[in-house]
């Protein structure tokens, strides 16, 4: 599953780094230069995690930590150029998960991302491998469908793709974040061949293909898989 992080750092050169040093490695950076803007965006909600420098031009980073804290349990990396252990005792105190002092590796950001939230979601610890969306039954370690009473047949890059759909519920997933979650063979950025593929999947898990419900076209941005169509859950 794909994690989204909302970044509030207002060193525009750092956040493009680390947009990039993340995203190439699966994990969807949000960055805002500001807490106004970080805040704004972050009740929007899902993110699954926040990366906040202490250091911000509009509010003290401490504060925005204090203000999420008392709305949200989402994990919190707070990062500063100021080695102070105090700081860090602050930010912890405050409700933060981690700290990172500045320079760092960005290696290191990613594993102390990835440390908390697997400490923050025990169904992701959990490891599931059967979802639920209402009728819908997908079993990931028997790569089978059920549809209600029927088994549904896919290829298995067919599959693949209704998974990386499946885990990202509610989520748009674009032609090239698909192609980027599957495994198994590359298509070009570009190439049309996923609509084939999609059309496929509607074939196998829609009740009426003509009007799906289940995976939906986002004119410009690619496809989402409706969450809240059938109530889902992971055992």
């Amino acid at each position: 599953m794909t994690e989204r992080v909302l970044m509030i750092e207002d060193d525009k050169a750092l956040s493009a780094m680390i947009t990039e040093y993340l995203g190439k490695r699966g994990i969807e950076v949000t960055a805002k230069p500001s807490a106004k803007e970080g805040l704004r965006f972050l009740i929007q909600g899902g993110f699954d995690a926040l990366v906040l420098d202490v250091m911000l031009p509009d509010l003290d980073g401490f504060e925005v930590c204090r203000r999420v804290r008392s709305e949200s349990d989402i994990p919190i990396l707070m990062l500063t150029a100021r080695g102070d252990e105090m700081d860090r005792i602050v930010g912890l105190e405050l409700g933060a998960d981690d700290y990172l002092p500045k320079p760092f590796n960005p290696r290191e950001l990613m594993a102390r991302l990835r440390a908390i939230l697997r400490r923050n979601d025990p169904i992701r610890t959990r490891r599931s491998t059967r979802l639920r969306f209402g009728r819908l039954e997908i079993d990931r370690d028997a790569r089978t469908i059920r549809l209600g009473d029927e088994e549904r047949l896919l290829t298995s890059y067919q599959f693949d793709l209704l998974c990386a759909l499946a885990l990202n519920a509610g989520r748009v997933m674009s032609r090239e974040r698909l192609m980027d979650s599957v495994r198994g063979e590359e298509l070009e950025a570009f190439d049309r061949s996923i609509d084939v593929h999609i059309s496929r999947i509607r074939a196998a898990i829609e009740d009426d293909v003509k009007h799906p419900r289940r995976v939906i076209t986002v004119r410009g941005a690619g496809y989402l898989f409706a969450k809240n169509q059938d109530h889902d859950q992971e055992t």
